[in-house]
């Protein structure tokens, strides 16, 4: 099932007013947070979204997501539904979703699925920790997001995922042991693994200080070499436009309200 354009772009334009209130909140808190993945691409290669991706991704450092967490509920509007695994009982994941309550989304994993959790079109946000620099500790890192990725429920990531969470909490907490904090700059900065798509890992100085990039007109934070980052995440030329038949949606179906 195709999605039509136009109602793409306005869930599109329903996540931007998202990530504008989200970027007013940090700035109050002064919390740090940058673009990721296919946002990331989309400002560096379209100055805004990606024509067809349907949804935003952001990282935070660990503490930053944590105090997040503790104000979220309060600060954010009643467009936004907070979702985590304990204000979504049924919600699967480990990492935090803004969800719109404007418009849903029913992604490819989901069809079919009898979903209980909310479905509103969605911001990803993302828990980061640093790692020393050494090859043992990459490997660690590169081995634990396998098994981590075995234990988590299905979705776009782990199509073959069990939902094992408390297996899974354990990995997520070793992990977390390993962090360095944010006081040396020869670090790698990681993913934390609450979404453990890909193991990638990037340099400290190459992500601080952040900087600004517009993205739809407006600036947003962004790590200071964002070439260094996508090709961290990136196995393909992400400069150049794939083929048409690659450029699909995550979404099977998208419902205004």
């Amino acid at each position: 099932m195709a999605i039509d354009p136009k109602m793409l772009r306005e869930a599109q334009l329903i996540m931007l007013d998202m990530l504008v209130e989200f970027d007013a909140i940090c700035k109050k808190h002064n919390l740090k947070y940058w673009l990721d993945s296919g946002t990331l691409l989309g400002a560096v290669r379209h100055e805004g979204f990606i024509p067809w991706d349907d949804d935003i991704d952001l990282s935070m450092p660990l503490e930053d997501y944590n105090k997040f967490m503790e104000i979220a509920q309060n600060e954010l509007s009643s467009d936004i539904f907070f979702q985590t695994s304990k204000t979504d009982p049924t919600f699967k994941f480990d990492y935090i979703k803004l969800r719109s309550n404007r418009a849903k989304i029913v992604e490819f994993h989901e069809k079919d699925r009898a979903i209980e959790y909310h479905q509103g079109v969605f911001v990803d946000i993302f828990p980061m920790l640093t790692l020393p620099n050494s090859s043992f500790h990459e490997k660690f890192y590169n081995g634990i997001f396998k098994f981590i990725r075995s234990v988590s429920s299905v979705s776009l990531h782990t199509p073959n995922g069990e939902d094992l969470p408390q297996t899974r909490k354990k990995l997520l907490d070793a992990l977390a042991l390993m962090h360095q904090g944010w006081k040396k700059d020869n670090l790698k900065v990681i993913y934390s693994g609450e979404m453990p798509d890909v193991a990638a890992w990037f340099d400290y100085s190459k992500i601080f200080p952040l900087k600004t990039m517009l993205f739809e007109g407006l600036e947003f934070s962004v790590p200071n070499d964002p070439s260094h980052y996508l090709d961290s995440i990136y196995t393909f030329n992400y400069r150049e436009l794939p083929p048409v038949k690659m450029r699909t949606t995550h979404a099977h179906e998208i419902v205004l309200d």
